[in-house]
């Protein structure tokens, strides 16, 4: 992925925001839902996602798979359950299918806890839970799916700040009903890039033809792109030509066009792929 007049700016200030604000909501809970984008399997984690956790069981969740191809995913699946030792399971937008198996986890991942408060004389309580993950992961759509069947809230609890809102799942399961928002801090400008492709990113971070050119470049290899577009070569200038997206002088619209080759890869109109290249 070429480098020249593409970078990220990111802003430290927010960042730290961010960092205390999550820190704050995880001494709440028993388990942690880490949502993540299928289509970015490693690079839409955070980093240091384990040191932010601490010893807080983590249930995964690869959100968004209907945009992924299959088979590729749940190679994926199977390496991340290896490689980070937790559960994996795959969510979408389109159904709520998932939603028994991500509460039957998050349940099983807090027992331990709750057996050790029993063990202390304290009666047993649900488990509690929340949803982590970096912006446009789709935290949102994963706690309105889990709530949707239960809009019994609870309000504050006691020691627990005024603000923080929980929402009875069943009997044994309460969600914290504001998502945790892990922030997007990456030295690496090729994982930046990849989020920005997502929207993990702030639009006011980048310009889009040069992020939209690195998506191009990456895309070069699936012969269904090309044919989508119309074009023999995957670069903004032949794009433009081929939707005739010009302007004055008959120049080819470039920002135009990266605005909706951007739109088209997050819309999955241009096929079903993983950017991410899973580790030898």
């Amino acid at each position: 992925m070429k480098k020249d007049k593409l970078h990220i700016h990111w802003y430290p200030g927010h960042i730290a925001k961010a960092e205390r604000q999550l820190k704050e909501q995880l001494n709440l809970v028993d388990v942690v839902i880490e949502v993540r984008d299928a289509r970015l399997p490693i690079s839409s984690s955070y980093t240091n996602i384990k040191k932010l956790l601490g010893e807080k069981p983590r249930l995964l969740l690869l959100n968004k798979a209907d945009l992924t191809e299959k088979n590729e995913l749940k190679k994926w699946v199977e390496y991340l359950r290896i490689s980070t030792g937790c559960p994996v399971l795959i969510t979408d937008a389109k159904g709520a299918k998932d939603l028994s198996l991500v509460i039957k986890n998050a349940v099983e991942l807090s027992e331990p806890k709750i057996q050790a408060l029993m063990a202390k004389g304290l009666l047993r309580r649900a488990a509690r839970a929340m949803v982590v993950g970096m912006p446009n992961v789709g935290k949102s759509s994963i706690i309105n799916k889990l709530t949707k069947s239960s809009k019994t809230k609870i309000g504050a609890k006691a020691g627990v700040t005024r603000q923080q809102q929980w929402v009875r799942i069943n009997p044994n399961l309460e969600l914290l009903d504001t998502p945790g928002i892990i922030p997007t801090r990456q030295d690496d400008q090729i994982q930046a890039v990849k989020l920005a492709f997502v929207s993990s990113v702030s639009e006011n971070a980048y310009s889009p033809e040069p992020v939209a050119a690195a998506l191009l470049e990456m895309l070069e290899k699936y012969p269904q792109v090309k044919e989508y577009y119309k074009t023999d070569s995957l670069v903004l200038e032949e794009i433009a030509k081929s939707r005739n997206w010009v302007i004055r002088g008959n120049e080819p619209d470039l920002e135009r066009t990266a605005i909706y080759v951007l739109k088209d890869f997050r819309e999955g109109r241009l096929g079903l792929f993983i950017l991410d290249e899973m580790p030898e």
